[in-house]
């Protein structure tokens, strides 16, 4: 699209997109209605007429396989949209490849803006940028990637525990699975508490672990529990 956006800015046709993963929900800044709020100012601001916002609710910026975004996808061959604009370019996709394929295959000269990212993708600098921006991004992400995988092959060479802490265990000082005395008496008094005629559910909130923990630790014996940890250990160092 030749026509850079400032001069279309009174008659510019738009769209929103915004998602959050799930991991992601509780993190301020991005919910959903803080992205909406983001988008509506911008487009306020820059005088464009915003006919939607699609929402994707719960999934990954990983691939495009998304419902709201496939559904926008669509709706951008037949209404005449001239701009899709997300508060943050990874809302969008976490992808330089997705985002490229995006930008020169299915916008199919829809122009892109980024709120945060102060961009659009109408001029040639745009478009560079944009590319240099996603590019960056994904090296940061898997240099964090491959930071976390050496890190935990550091510590399985050294037989520390890795993952998640069995209930009646800790982490010792060297690092190692090691009995929890407490938790231990805690599994002998839920499997008391039970022969008493307790319910699951109440002695998983006494002891402030889920129903089906407490069914588990209730059902299996405590010999053959300590075990099940102590092979895993043996497995994971």
């Amino acid at each position: 699209m030749a026509t850079e956006l400032v001069k279309m800015a009174r008659k510019i046709k738009v769209v929103g997109y915004v998602r959050v993963s799930t991991d992601e929900q509780a993190r301020e800044g991005l919910s959903l209605d803080a992205q909406e709020e983001k988008i509506k100012a911008y487009c306020t601001a820059k005088g464009w007429r915003l006919v939607r916002i699609y929402r994707d609710e719960g999934f990954s910026g990983k691939d495009l396989n998304r419902p709201a975004l496939q559904e926008m996808l669509r709706d951008l061959e037949a209404d005449g949209i001239q701009a899709v604009v997300v508060a943050k370019l990874d809302r969008l996709t976490r992808s330089v490849r997705d985002l490229g394929y995006l930008i020169d295959d299915l916008f199919d000269g829809v122009a892109l803006a980024s709120v945060e990212e102060s961009l659009d993708t109408t001029t040639a600098g745009g478009r560079f940028v944009l590319h240099i921006l996603g590019a960056v991004a994904q090296w940061e992400r898997e240099t964090i990637s491959e930071r976390t995988r050496s890190t935990l092959r550091f510590k399985r060479e050294r037989g520390e525990w890795v993952g998640r802490i069995p209930y009646g265990f800790r982490i010792g000082p060297d690092g190692r699975l090691v009995e929890d005395p407490e938790g231990i008496r805690n599994i002998r008094r839920m499997k008391r508490l039970r022969r008493r005629g307790r319910s699951y559910r109440e002695i998983a909130n006494r002891f402030g672990i889920s129903v089906g923990l407490a069914y588990e630790l209730i059902n299996t014996d405590l010999r053959r529990w300590k075990a099940r940890a102590r092979r895993h250990a043996e497995l994971t160092s």
